[in-house]
């Protein structure tokens, strides 16, 4: 059996012993298919996810400035001001 007709059912959920056992598959399937989930004792454990996906999702999206620019405060006219008075007393 090959792993291009094993994929054919499109499982995206294996059990830790299932994805141990044909970690090679859920690979190819993260890469061809998107996403699989990992389950341990039933649950939700993990992700396997291509290195594309983990770099659009993890990726930096712009500077600082750039968010605050695009911020649909900025021309909304609210004004935050900054305290006037001394600065606090810190312990080092």
């Amino acid at each position: 059996m090959t792993v291009e007709a094993r994929m054919s059912d499109n499982k995206t959920v294996w059990s830790v012993a299932e994805a141990k056992a044909r970690f090679s598959e859920v690979i190819d399937r993260a890469l061809k298919q998107g996403p699989q989930a990992i389950t341990r004792n039933g649950r939700p454990a993990v992700v396997v996810v291509s290195s594309e996906v983990w770099g659009r999702k993890t990726g930096r999206k712009g500077t600082l400035a750039d968010f605050f620019a695009a911020s649909p405060l900025r021309n909304s006219g609210v004004e935050i001001e900054r305290p006037r008075g001394a600065a606090r007393e810190v312990d080092l």
